[in-house]
């Protein structure tokens, strides 16, 4: 694959765009390394992370479209499967973190759940 056919001004643009990838994912690590809890680093590498996959699926869309001379909209499918699977892995594993540390004697500090699991009373049972 030459890139004669591709201006120099989308190379450019392309390539800004893998950096800028490289540099979120760069800072995503470095969020993985730094916060040392795991609820603190659970959602912020999340987020940069699906924001370093949007700049690598526009750079290829953009590239791809203008190498080939027609709109190349598949880079797409990455992206809207991402964007749905992240959130709700995120909430899956915070659940399932919070679950496990409410089970340890250190977990009094954390928040109640919701619906206790030993509650006599029904929400209905109002006098």
């Amino acid at each position: 694959m030459t890139t004669e056919a591709v201006p120099l001004w989308a190379q450019i643009l392309t390539g800004g765009l893998l950096l800028l990838s490289a540099v979120l994912t760069l800072a995503s690590a470095w969020g993985v390394l730094s916060l040392r809890d795991f609820f603190k680093r659970l959602h912020p590498p999340a987020l940069v992370l699906v924001g370093a996959t949007w700049c690598v699926t526009l750079a290829s869309m953009l590239f791809l479209s203008l190498h080939d001379g027609t709109l190349q909209l598949r880079a797409w499918l990455i992206i809207i499967v991402l964007s749905m699977t992240v959130p709700i892995t995120t909430v899956i594993l915070s659940r399932a973190a919070l679950f496990r540390e409410r089970r340890k004697p250190s977990g009094a500090n954390l928040p109640p759940p919701l619906h206790p699991i030993n509650a006599t009373e029904s929400p209905h049972d109002t006098p």
